[in-house]
């Protein structure tokens, strides 16, 4: 797949990224992982990323997340997938072109470790991954990644292949600066943690795509409010948000790294095998858990009649 073709995918539906499946003494279940992976094809997404945030990314070995994505990729019928490359450059370098030689279709450049940096020491970070590698780049704005208009500009200009956006910091006044300086050079993309509680301000901001945690449980649901909010069917949306998404989120702002691991317990609850997650992530507890599954049942009803 070539850098404009990945872009083109990218902006034509609901993305989503697969958490990766650990046996119960936290080693890499890739017979679980390859039939999630499988049963998610079905679903529409238009790309997965594979290993991402969700995916413990940060948990892996550069191998373990080399051969994450190569299950991802053998496993998919149809739906391109993306590796993730993270930390330093020369280990994301290393990740990417790992990734590239796994099969990925592109790169999803998540943050760099520790150091909160200048624009031009990210700029040369981000320019470096994308010189590595000959497949599309999305870099993930946020936590310590944080690029101005001025600097995509530059990257822009020098880096082809950086083809994606990926917006998790929040600020849409940024956002809007972005999308509206570098027009469709980009294909820009929502990656706030559950972001469909942000979806319709990032689509008033020209981010008209997101990355679904809950797609990985509930891809029915997922796409329905997908679909609604392209629609503009804020009845729908609204509908959804009040007797899903809120109660979620609050059950998942309970404790910190909740974010993940709420996303593999609902796997779990649908009968996949996601597993655990690793330390220093911790697991919900077995009162949590019922209420996830409480709320899947929520989901199962609302998207059967959304849908009807």
């Amino acid at each position: 797949m070539t850098p404009d073709e990945l872009k083109a995918a990218l902006g034509s539906g609901l993305l989503s990224f697969p958490t990766t499946a650990f046996k119960s003494d936290l080693s890499f279940d890739e017979d679980g992982y390859r039939a999630h992976i499988d049963w998610l094809d079905g679903f529409g997404a238009s790309a997965l990323f594979a290993p991402g945030g969700t995916g413990e990314l940060f948990s892996l070995t550069p191998a373990e997340a080399a051969r994450v994505t190569r299950a991802a990729k053998q496993s998919s019928r149809n739906t391109p997938i993306l590796g993730g490359a993270a930390y330093g450059t020369a280990l994301a370098i290393e990740m990417a072109k790992a990734a590239k030689e796994a099969g990925a279709d592109g790169i999803l450049l998540l943050p760099p470790y520790l150091m909160f940096c200048e624009q031009e020491g990210l700029v040369a970070h981000v320019k470096a991954i994308c010189n590595a590698v000959s497949i599309g780049v999305v870099v993930y704005n946020r936590d310590n990644i944080v690029l101005s208009a001025e600097s995509l500009m530059r990257l822009c200009e020098q880096c082809p292949n950086l083809i994606g956006f990926k917006d998790g910091h929040g600020e849409v006044d940024r956002v809007i600066e972005i999308t509206t300086r570098l027009g469709d050079r980009l294909t820009y993309i929502g990656g706030m943690p559950t972001h469909e509680l942000y979806a319709t301000a990032y689509f008033a901001a020209g981010v008209t795509t997101y990355s679904s945690a809950v797609f990985n449980f509930v891809p029915e649901l997922a796409q329905t409010f997908y679909s609604a909010l392209k629609a503009g069917r804020k009845d729908v949306t609204d509908r959804i948000l009040k007797e899903f998404f809120f109660p979620l989120t609050e059950l998942r702002n309970r404790r910190k790294g909740y974010a993940v691991s709420i996303i593999k317990a609902g796997v779990n609850a649908r009968g996949g095998s996601a597993g655990p997650v690793r330390p220093p992530l911790v697991n919900l507890t077995t009162d949590e858990t019922d209420q996830l599954k409480r709320l899947i049942d929520i989901a199962t009803a609302l998207s059967g009649r959304e849908s009807a």
